[in-house]
């Protein structure tokens, strides 16, 4: 089965290692990572999203927490707020930055939550197949902007209704805020530390700003469209 490798390398202070690698189906774009321990905090009734349409019958975990197992107790001993370097290997390129574990873990489960299977993260596997890893709060917007309107372009070409409005999107961030709220009483139930906690967290700040923003932040960036805009549309202020 052809995979989409994604690796992401931590050396902590100590210049221990701890190396992730993240296989995705390069088709269905779904994790094909299995994990054997599957602790309490991991099945599918334990702390479930309320808007979850999966049933225990033929999900008995959640996968979004199932996949995040290897993660939470990987950085059991780490506070939100240690010190560390990330190296982050994909087929593209190659990108490496000192950071907070926080922010370090919070770009891996982002990539690893969009491609677990869990139906409410399903939007964001094309983002997921074009990784950016530690993206800035306005290169997620424009990317996720972009890649909304491009599933239009692809709803169009299939007589679907198309959102040009982002209001689907706005719906999309909002369900996010849900599943990252539960996956965080998940995982407090599972360690004590709070790196693996505040990186969910981290990554629920953008999901909460995001409904707010995407308007404000695309008009200060149409300046970098100004080729494509006519006249009628007035001056373009940055």
């Amino acid at each position: 089965m052809p995979t989409v490798t994604i690796e992401y390398i931590f050396t902590f202070k100590n210049q221990t290692r701890e190396t992730f690698v993240i296989n995705l189906d390069d088709t269905t774009l779904q994790l094909t990572n299995k994990t054997e321990d599957k602790p309490p905090w991991t099945a599918l009734t334990f702390q479930q999203c309320p808007h979850c349409p999966l049933d225990v019958a033929g999900h008995p975990h959640c996968p979004a927490a199932l996949h995040l197992v290897d993660v939470v107790h990987s950085f059991e001993s780490l506070t939100s707020h240690d010190e560390l370097e990330v190296e982050i290997r994909t087929e593209e390129r190659i990108i490496f930055q000192k950071t907070t574990a926080q922010r370090a873990i919070g770009s891996m489960m982002g990539l690893i939550l969009a491609t677990s299977g869990c139906p409410h993260t399903a939007f964001f596997r094309p983002m997921a197949r074009f990784h950016l890893p530690l993206a800035s709060e306005a290169e997620t917007i424009y990317r996720a902007s972009s890649m909304y309107f491009l599933a239009q372009y692809f709803r169009h070409q299939c007589q679907e209704k198309i959102d040009l409005e982002l209001e689907g999107l706005k719906e999309i961030y909002k369900n996010i805020q849900i599943v990252n709220r539960t996956i965080a009483e998940r995982i407090r139930a599972a360690t004590e530390t709070d790196s693996s906690i505040n990186a969910v967290i981290f990554l629920d700040m953008y999901a909460k700003a995001m409904p707010y923003v995407i308007r404000d932040t695309l008009e200060e960036i149409r300046y970098l469209f100004t080729p494509y805009l006519p006249r009628k549309c007035g001056p373009v202020a940055r």
